[in-house]
């Protein structure tokens, strides 16, 4: 099988004219669609419940959070705020991620056409829109949809830089991408390999949209002590890269290697911009090993869903380098192959943690109490169930919040458990992680014994424990 180093004949004919306009919008609404499918279904996870706490705070309150926790998801917990205030339900709090994501598939569709040939662009935005890590992130009430799509418009406006007012969306696109994930900013090197007219003004843009990154990193730096769960991380997780990107352990490696393909056949086109669009794909997870061990641990796989667009941009690329008839079967392998991974973020415990599932198996009498291994989980449970269907939260100092983080005021001692001869007890994680907890500590201490316990199926999941005196 031999790969075209060129794009496809052109098509002058008004037919073609139409497709090219079209193909983007196209692509963008089925994105989101595939998106949006099934958004309503899976229930909200701990990070998604940080940010409906965010949201229902005041502005100066939210200023007090970002100053002792998840600073640099400040400008997205100031947006949620607004959105937040015309709804809450989860289809609510996670569409604006599936419309990021239909404008980051919609940009890409037009940057493959404009970098090999149309049918490149539209297999590049159809690969992104059914990858399965694009359907979660899609369905997701966290930035890392925005962060995608701001820094595919930083790619594309390099691509159309012309003008004047190009290099000001440029600027813009720049901080959009800091503002949504402080390390989308990893991307940014690749940039570099780009040279354009006007460099010193493309330079001196890139400069100011950085500044929103950079206040955003020092104020995270300030607060490294909330992401002290994050293990340091060795070069074995480069490996992980395709199957993070793609969100699947099969359809990834494969794409990977189509995309390395993509890299080969737009290096004979435009070698700028194939250097570019592979740093785009492999620099990040490199550079954020850099920042673990230079800095403190930051390895998080959700932390590098910027590169999903480079790995269907080249991809995208490859396939409509071998034929026109190739986009559509790589399409509908990939599709075939993700298939269980879509099912399963669809499913109800698509985000692992199931509270509607934890409230369920919480059968009380009225002198039961219920208790939390962590006191952020009742965000969770005010959300999914009334407070009549839950046994009385005797621990509980104050309703609110705490200023500083996501969990809440609790007595130190169990003195408000007296003479309850059960305590139902609900933990983020597995069975063995419940004796590790202080609360669960404390109830041995104090005679309870655990006498039934029930736990979710995926990791971390959620247990839910009986305890009796």
């Amino acid at each position: 099988m031999t790969i075209l180093a060129t794009p496809l004949t052109a098509d002058t004919s008004p037919s073609r004219a139409r497709a090219r306009r079209w193909a983007a919008p196209v692509i963008a609404v089925a994105a989101f669609a595939v998106a949006l499918s099934g958004n309503g279904r899976a229930t909200l996870n701990g990070d998604e419940l940080a940010t409906l706490s965010a949201a229902r705070r005041s502005l100066p309150e939210l200023w007090t959070l970002a100053q002792h926790i998840d600073g640099h998801f400040l400008p997205y917990y100031a947006f949620m705020h607004l959105w937040a205030s015309l709804g809450t339900s989860e289809v609510w709090l996670r569409l604006p991620s599936a419309v990021a994501i239909g404008v980051a598939a919609g940009l890409l569709a037009d940057l493959g056409r404009r970098l090999h040939s149309l049918p490149a662009g539209v297999a590049a935005g159809a690969l992104f829109a059914v990858l399965p890590s694009v359907s979660y992130y899609g369905a997701f009430a966290r930035s890392y949809a925005f962060a995608a799509a701001a820094v595919v418009l930083s790619f594309h406006t390099l691509h159309v830089m012309q003008s004047r007012s190009a290099h000001v969306r440029y600027a813009a696109a720049v901080a959009a991408a800091g503002a949504g994930h402080l390390f989308a900013v990893l991307t940014l090197p690749a940039h570099l390999l780009l040279k354009p007219r006007g460099l010193a003004k493309r330079i001196a843009a890139l400069a100011v949209g950085s500044v929103p990154a950079i206040a955003l990193g020092l104020l995270g730096y300030g607060e490294r002590h909330a992401i002290s769960w994050i293990p340091q991380r060795g070069p074995e997780v480069w490996l992980k890269l395709p199957k993070m990107a793609a969100g699947d352990p099969i359809a990834g490696p494969l794409l990977f290697a189509l995309a390395v393909a993509g890299a080969i056949v737009l290096f004979r086109k435009d070698r700028a911009w194939a250097g570019a669009v592979s740093c785009w794909l492999v620099l990040p997870p490199v550079l954020l090993l850099a920042v673990s061990h230079l800095l403190t641990p930051v390895y998080v796989d959700r932390y590098l869903f910027v590169t999903a667009p480079a790995l269907a941009l080249l991809a995208g690329i490859a396939a409509a380098a071998v034929s026109r008839y190739a986009v559509p079967v790589v399409l509908a392998l990939t599709v075939a192959l993700s298939w269980p991974q879509h099912a399963e973020l669809r499913d109800v415990n698509g985000r692992f943690e199931n509270i509607p599932w934890a409230v369920a198996k919480i059968r009380s009498r009225p002198a039961d109490a219920l208790v939390y291994g962590q006191s952020s989980l009742r965000t969770g449970f005010r959300y999914y169930a009334r407070p009549a269907d839950l046994p009385e939260d005797a621990l509980l100092a104050r309703p609110a919040p705490d200023p500083t983080g996501f969990g809440y005021p609790e007595k130190p001692d169990l003195a408000a458990l007296d003479g309850r001869d059960q305590v139902w007890v609900v933990w983020r994680g597995g069975r063995s992680a419940g004796p590790r907890l202080p609360r669960v500590a404390q109830l041995a201490r104090a005679g309870y014994r655990m006498t039934a316990s029930w736990q979710s199926g995926d990791t971390p999941g959620l247990t839910v424990a009986l305890f009796s005196r």
